[in-house]
């Protein structure tokens, strides 16, 4: 099996790197091609405005002056002689859970290998800056080659990617794994405004988590009771059942 590794926090991230050497284990051929600097919050971003470098940094392993979105695109259509047999996003240095989505470089990366027709995961490991807590790394691999394993083994349909968060547990207090819909994510507002050293005034955003919405069987909540969850997801954004009913409000 070829498996084309990315990211959002770099190519030297721990997360990446306990993945990689997991993989590397088994009889899998190993691609990394990931951003060489953090990218994260970088959503399904393009660079196409500045010159992007590929930065070779060994064997099957590639750093991009760019985003997730940007690694993806240019592994298929310029790094690798041939396409992988699936992509994974991760593992994320902190969860990637409800409305999270949609700012999220981590999955962004799987959504685009999504959208070139590949079977792509992202995986977010929750808690992982805590500095009170160790990350567990090991955990989150372990369930990552799982829900790799059943993809390969029964394909997704198309335009599906998975996003997978895990709890930052050892394996064994680890509930099991759950099929979760997207949470609504509530964050305090925060805007503050600060001076740099010549007086000049700069904006720091970017509140602390709040609470998740009241639904057991999405993946906020699930995670906070310990299970690791998976949550089909949509590369593409329409919604089909309402295609009919909007015809009525239109000229064609």
């Amino acid at each position: 099996m070829r498996v084309l590794i990315s990211n959002d926090d770099g190519v030297d991230a721990p997360g990446l790197q306990a993945l990689t050497s997991k993989l590397s284990r088994s009889e899998d051929e190993v691609w990394v091609v990931a951003p060489a600097t953090e990218q994260s919050a970088q959503s399904h971003s393009l660079t196409m405005h500045r010159p992007l470098r590929v930065i070779r940094h060994g064997e099957r392993r590639f750093a991009v002056t760019g985003t997730p979105a940007d690694c993806i695109y240019l592994a298929l259509h310029h790094v690798m002689p041939e396409r992988p047999d699936i992509v994974v996003s991760g593992i994320n240095a902190g969860s990637n859970l409800g409305t999270d989505v949609h700012y999220s470089g981590t999955v962004a990366a799987a959504r685009e290998a999504c959208l070139q027709g590949l079977p792509a995961i992202a995986v977010s490991l929750e808690s992982a800056h805590d500095p009170e807590r160790a990350a567990q790394w090991g955990t989150a691999t372990a369930i990552a080659e799982r829900v790799i394993r059943s993809v390969v083994a029964s394909p997704l349909p198309p335009r599906v990617f998975l996003n997978v968060n895990v709890p930052n547990l050892p394996l064994p207090e680890v509930k099991g794994l759950k099929a979760a819909r997207l949470s609504d994510r509530f964050y305090q507002p925060f805007v503050e405004e600060r001076h740099d050293p010549r007086g000049r005034a700069y904006l720091w955003i970017g509140g602390r988590h709040s609470h998740f919405s009241d639904d057991p069987d999405s993946d906020g909540p699930a995670i906070e009771e310990g299970w690791a969850t998976v949550t089909p997801m949509m590369a593409t954004s329409t919604v089909e059942e309402l295609i009919t009913s909007l015809k009525g409000w239109t000229d064609a």
